[in-house]
Parts: C-alpha cells; sequence; structure tokens
C-alpha cells in the first residue's frame, strides 16, 4: 500500500513573554493572554517516503539554565527546558552512529561521538540520568562509565517530548522528533477515528505503515550493506510498535538478560560493519510499580548493571557500545495535593471531549468550538504546576522537534500540559492502572529527560 510522506508545520521557536506566578496557594487569576497566532501554514503533502530533511534547528538553551531544579521563573513557555533536537536528543544517536558507518543520508548530529565499524546500543527502560547518578552502590560498572558518557563530556542526552517508551522507542529507531514520526504520547487521538490510540499497546489496531511511515535508520543501514539486528524479548517480534520503530535486519528472540547480551555480542561480530539494538524492561517495570526509592527497584538496577559489563567485556573489536534509557521517572506521592483527579474535577472537565497521554504529559483534546476556554481553564487550574499550551504553542515552541508533519498535527492535544512540579494528574475511572503507579514520566524536568548515553569501546 502507498504510504504518503506529509509534509511539515515549522516550528520558528517564537516564545511568549513570562507570566506573573502567584504567590500563595491559592489558585491564581486567569492571566492576560496575549492575541493567539495564526496556526502555521500547512505545507502540501508529498507522494514520497523519503526521510524529511531537518529544517533549520534553533539554538539549544544553554546548559546551565536550562536544567535549574530551583525553577527560579514563572511558568510562561519558555522557561520549559526542550530537549536538544539535532545536538544530543534520542532521535540523534542512531542517524549519528551509522553516519560513522557510511550510510547514505545520515548525518552526524552527536559531534562528541566517534565513529566505530561495530555499534551496539543497550536501551534501558526507565534509567535516567538522575537515577543513575544517585545509585553508585547498586551500579558501580555503569558509574565508571559516567565521566565518559557522551563521548567523554560526561554530560547526558535528552530524551524527547514526551518522554514516555512509544515516543522515544520511535525516537531511537527512526532517528525523527516526535513531530516526524508521529507517536507524540502515549495515547493520542487518531484524527480518522476521533479514538484514542494507545501507542505502546496499539490499541485500538490501526494500520502502521500510515501511521508511521518513513523508513528506520536499521532498514536504512540494512539496505547499505550493514549487518542490522535487534535483541530483545521474543514477544516484541511482531508488534506494530516494533515494526514502525524498529523494523529492518534481523531480529533475535531471546528471554532472559544473559542471553541477549550474549546475542547481541555474537551480532556485532557478525559482518565487518554492525548496527546492534538490544533493551531490558525490568527497571522501568518495577519503577512503575513500586517506585524509584525501593527495595526492587535497586535490585533491578543491580541486575542491568551486571548486563552491561557483562556485554561490554564481550565486544569483539572495533566496537562501541552506548547504553542509554528511553525516559528517567519520579515518584508522586499519593495524596491529594501531588496527584490531581481530572474524573473529580469538574473545572477541568469542562468542555473536554478526550484526555490523552499520561499524567505528567497531558493532550487534552476540546469539544468543537471550545478549545479556547478549555486552555484559560486549565492554565487557572494547573499554571503553577504545569506549563500549558495551546497545540500551536507548543509547536511553535518546539516541544515535539523543530516542525511537526501535517498528518501529526491533530494527533497532538488542543490543549497540551506537562508537569514542572512532583504533581500528577490521574484518570481513576478511565485510567485505573495509570493512576495507581507510583513511579511515573513524561514531562520535560530533568528527572525524566535527561538519560546517559554511556560509552565503551574495544
Amino acid at each position: 500500500m502507498p504510504q504518503p510522506t506529509p509534509g511539515a508545520r515549522p516550528a520558528p521557536g517564537a516564545q511568549p513573554a513570562p507570566g506573573v506566578q502567584s504567590a500563595s496557594g491559592a489558585r491564581p487569576a486567569p492571566r492576560p493572554q496575549a492575541p493567539r497566532p495564526a496556526p502555521p501554514a500547512r505545507t502540501p503533502q508529498s507522494a514520497s517516503t523519503a526521510r524529511p530533511t531537518p529544517p533549520a534547528r534553533p539554538a539549544p538553551l544553554p546548559p546551565p539554565t536550562a536544567w535549574d531544579d530551583a525553577h527560579p521563573r514563572p511558568l510562561a513557555l519558555g522557561s520549559a527546558p526542550l530537549p536538544e533536537y539535532g545536538t544530543g536528543s534520542l532521535a540523534d544517536l542512531l542517524p549519528t552512529l551509522a553516519a560513522g558507518m557510511a550510510v547514505p543520508g545520515m548525518t552526524a548530529a552527536i559531534p562528541e561521538l566517534i565513529p566505530a565499524d561495530r555499534n551496539c546500543v543497550f536501551l534501558i527502560d526507565g534509567l535516567g540520568w538522575e537515577q543513575l547518578k544517585a545509585h553508585p552502590e547498586e551500579a558501580p560498572f555503569m558509574t565508571s562509565l559516567l565521566a565518559a558518557s557522551r563521548g567523554g563530556t560526561g554530560r547526558p542526552i535528552t530524551a524527547g517530548y514526551p518522554a514516555t517508551t512509544a515516543t522515544s522507542l520511535a525516537s531511537v529507531g527512526t532517528g525523527l522528533p516526535p513531530g516526524a514520526h508521529g507517536l507524540p504520547g502515549y495515547t493520542v487521538r487518531n484524527p480518522d477515528t476521533g479514538e484514542l490510540m494507545n501507542q505502546l499497546r496499539w490499541q485500538p489496531w490501526t494500520p502502521p505503515g500510515p501511521w508511521q511511515p518513513y523508513p528506520t535508520v536499521f532498514e536504512l543501514a540494512h539496505r547499505a550493506g550493514v549487518h542490522a539486528a535487534q535483541v530483545t524479548s521474543p514477544a516484541f517480534a511482531n508488534t506494530p510498535l516494533t515494526k514502525v520503530a524498529l523494523s529492518g535486519g534481523s531480529f533475535h528472540g531471546r528471554l532472559s538478560g544473559e542471553e541477549r547480551m550474549d546475542v547481541a555480542a555474537e551480532q556485532l561480530a557478525a559482518a565487518d560493519r554492525s548496527l546492534v539494538y538490544t533493551y531490558y524492561a525490568e527497571v522501568d517495570g518495577a519503577g512503575h510499580r513500586f517506585g524509584v526509592d525501593s527495595d526492587t527497584w535497586r535490585g533491578q538496577l543491580m541486575y542491568v548493571d551486571r548486563l552491561v559489563q557483562r556485554l561490554a567485556e564481550q565486544l569483539p573489536a572495533r566496537s562501541a557500545l552506548y547504553v542509554t534509557a528511553d525516559h528517567g521517572m519520579v515518584d508522586i506521592p499519593f495524596d491529594e495535593d501531588h496527584r490531581i483527579d481530572f474524573d473529580e474535577d469538574w473545572e477541568l472537565k469542562a468542555g473536554v471531549a478526550l484526555l490523552g497521554g499520561e499524567g505528567r504529559a497531558r493532550h487534552v483534546y476540546a469539544v468543537p468550538g471550545a478549545a479556547d476556554d478549555v486552555l484559560t481553564c486549565w492554565r487557572e487550574v494547573l499554571g503553577e504546576q504545569f506549563w500549558v499550551a495551546s497545540r500551536d504553542e507548543a509547536i511553535e515552541a518546539g516541544w515535539f522537534g523543530p516542525a511537526v508533519d501535517e498528518r501529526v498535527y491533530h494527533r497532538i492535544g488542543d490543549v497540551v500540559a506537562a508537569a514542572r512540579d512532583d504533581v500528577l494528574l490521574i484518570a481513576s475511572e478511565r485510567e485505573p492502572r495509570e493512576s495507581a503507579m507510583v513511579g511515573n514520566h513524561g514531562s520535560m524536568t530533568p528527572a525524566e529527560q535527561l538519560v546517559p548515553l554511556l560509552e565503551v569501546r574495544s
């Protein structure tokens, strides 16, 4: 079936002036709103499925202020710390490695990485940079690699927004930011059906090709004669998410972590040029169920640290191993000050047709004609704890990357809300399982957004 590649909506990067934050604990009065900008002009759709040419990228925010834990500024949209799209995000990793192996069309976007003939990416689901740094005793081997992170700079990279598994895996595998690959959240509205679509579980089922039409980096590498392989759980062999995000080359399903490390090393050695991906999920699972402050989570971290060392000790010659993650995680207390229940808040529900995303990164879809009122209400209710933006404001600010494809535009909420504080917007009736999780992620805070890029070379 032909898969049209949509055009892109530009994100010029204009940001509103900072507002004034209330000094009391009461809900602030509505802030004066500047005139809403006209939506970015739509570009015509193309019949090609070629990868998009990235537009000129805005200058990155200065690192010292971009990740300021003290939050000295009010929640103006310009104060949201943007992912390092184009210079140091998950979407830039595989293109950088593939460019070093002479794969056509790939660009070395992370300049600190030195090319290698054989490259392996080990993605540990849920292991953020801040969580790793906080647990040196549980992860002695990975801790020993922190100084060499990101090509010896000792710095992390960023996940991309939202910092959630489906979005991040698609960014890794396609080498594209969320606005291009089109998986911009945990659940998003399908504009063709009007239903919420869970992009992690792929429910309800949606044809994968039209949803994400771009080739993966693995496919492009395979076409260029590079040996490409994925080594992960057998359960992921034929899932739609694997198809749209990680397909290409050979798939090797292995149940145990030790088997995956051994097979990944074998696949690296299988050719003069190799690109191998392997994955471990249970750090994330332990964090969701028990929190990143739990003994269970620490036990998983100890186990995966041994896996990383096992793989590192088997690297064939001329190899580079990169250990990274799809997002970090924060524990949210179980009380009404930290967990706001959408299903019990009549103000937040007014005018809302669908609630998408997840507790720290919400997509809000308004009933027709109510988008402006919903935006105003959400800013009044949540504006001191969440960055709250209209769809066009979030796009223009660059939350989803430097541009958003036409087919992706209406998947993004009419209102987008990203948590800054240790707070969660749950939906106890609509999302009972997600609302009961201890550890959560999705937003642009350092604990969620920053991920390691540890390096071992042979």
